[in-house]
């Protein structure tokens, strides 16, 4: 498994999704966003699956955390759920169907529950365990050591661990209904500092 293995499709939607990466992340949060999308195509690939949509698996990944950015921040929605609708937006204008835009702003939104099952929405899982590996560390021995050096030496964490951890308590005290006080409260803040890919 190497990086070169993996190319973001040519597409519309995955063309915008990263130029609102460019234009809106910080570089600790951009590499955090394109990691995610690398872990969860390396656990499709570990796990054999085979019945993924890589377009709308992208264009989610890339879009997942663009709800924490001030631009795109909701008052009253959580940032999954407001990033969810931007990803609606930027697929209307790339021509996807009603359907299918629904469809990726469920994977967005889904990359915060605690658990997605993979029978009933096969990209919202690869995400969902994704970004549990690259916030927490989950399942990390599951993807090859060598991959993921070769992928944080790509994309370095730089200071996710305190950037990401800041949006979110912000998130979590203006929005206390939302999943980023679920994430506060299981221990977000101490899960970034440990996590194994710090040290990797």
């Amino acid at each position: 498994m190497r990086l070169t293995d993996f190319t973001p499709p040519d597409t519309a939607a995955a063309r915008g999704a990263l130029a609102l990466l460019d234009d809106f992340h910080t570089p600790a949060i951009a590499n955090h966003v394109v990691r995610s999308w690398l872990w969860a195509e390396a656990f499709a690939i570990v796990e054999g699956r085979t019945d993924v949509d890589h377009e709308l698996l992208y264009t989610a990944a890339i879009l997942h955390d663009i709800g924490l950015v001030p631009a795109y921040d909701n008052h009253a929605l959580g940032y999954e759920e407001a990033g969810g609708f931007v990803g609606e937006a930027l697929t209307a204008g790339a021509g996807w169907s009603p359907d299918r835009r629904r469809r990726v702003n469920e994977v967005i939104v889904r990359h915060n529950w605690p658990e997605v099952d993979p029978d009933e929405d096969v990209e919202g899982y690869l995400l969902e365990i994704a970004t549990g590996l690259d916030i927490s560390g989950r399942r990390d021995e599951e993807i090859p050591l060598d991959f993921r050096r070769e992928v944080l030496k790509a994309y370095p964490r730089l200071t996710l661990a305190e950037e990401f951890g800041t949006c979110v308590l912000d998130q979590s005290a203006r929005k206390p209904r939302s999943a980023a006080r679920r994430l506060v409260d299981g221990g977000l803040i101490r899960k970034l500092a440990e996590n194994p890919l710090e040290s990797v």
